[in-house]
């Protein structure tokens, strides 16, 4: 649940002041606009990378939403700031925050994940609360994420590599007190139910269990529409899943876009 707007604030006072006989104030929402901060799961289709992103923004946005990925290839909590990619994402939210309704998902965990990355679990955590802050404080509306599950397989079942930045991202979800949608649970659930066979044609490559090519992020994409609808009220106007695609998902069905 986000804090209400200054905007909301006022609409309250107004309505509550009109006049009995004035016709109701029924104000159309601002568009979505949907800044995406990530590693390269995240990021648009390269030889090297590539994620969920593009799939969201190219098929799931309706009424004027707009959006822009700015995932970035081999990026921790961390060196996503360092390198300034946040700030860029912080300004594309304060100049938006006039015409539109800035959403800012985040996910991470894939590289702060590895022993070389010098960001412990605690660290990763903590990174996410102060992204989730410093969005709400520009004026956007953070959505947590957890990391896409990779698409490696043991025993004919996902390896849950992820589930410690999983559960730290909820965490931090919860200490900020922002929404949060479980990507990894809903991904490796989807996994496990096609099987490996059909799992491994979301790869970027052949031997890639990490990156998606252009279906598999639009399938992933998809993904990620359906549960953010599922916990942010309201926002199916702005973003909805393809119907076949999330019924697929839901049934633990096969789909190729």
């Amino acid at each position: 649940m986000y804090p209400p707007s200054p905007f909301t604030a006022l609409l309250a006072v107004l309505l509550s002041t009109a006049p009995t006989h004035a016709t109701p104030l029924h104000p159309r929402a601002s568009p979505a606009a949907f800044f995406l901060a990530g590693d390269s799961t995240t990021a648009v289709q390269s030889a090297d990378g590539g994620g969920w992103g593009d799939g969201f923004l190219n098929t799931t946005l309706h009424n004027s939403a707009i959006g822009t990925n700015y995932g970035r290839n081999g990026r921790t909590t961390a060196t996503f700031r360092s390198d300034g990619y946040w700030a860029t994402v912080i300004s594309a939210v304060k100049s938006h925050a006039a015409d539109y309704t800035p959403y800012v998902t985040i996910q991470f965990g894939h590289n702060d994940q590895k022993n070389t990355s010098g960001v412990s679990v605690e660290q990763f955590q903590a990174n996410l609360e102060v992204f989730a802050k410093e969005v709400l404080d520009a004026g956007g509306r953070p959505i947590l994420v957890t990391p896409l599950t990779r698409r490696t397989f043991s025993g004919g079942k996902i390896v849950e590599d992820l589930a410690v930045q999983a559960a730290a991202t909820k965490a931090a979800a919860e200490e900020a007190g922002v929404p949060v949608i479980d990507l990894n649970r809903k991904s490796t659930d989807y996994l496990n139910a096609v099987g490996e066979v059909d799992a491994h044609t979301y790869n970027l490559n052949a031997d890639d269990n990490t990156h998606l090519n252009v279906e598999g992020s639009i399938v992933f994409g998809n993904m990620v529409s359906g549960l953010i609808d599922q916990v942010v009220k309201g926002i199916d106007e702005w973003t909805s899943p393809e119907k076949d695609i999330w019924e697929a998902i839901q049934n633990g069905q096969y789909v190729w876009p």
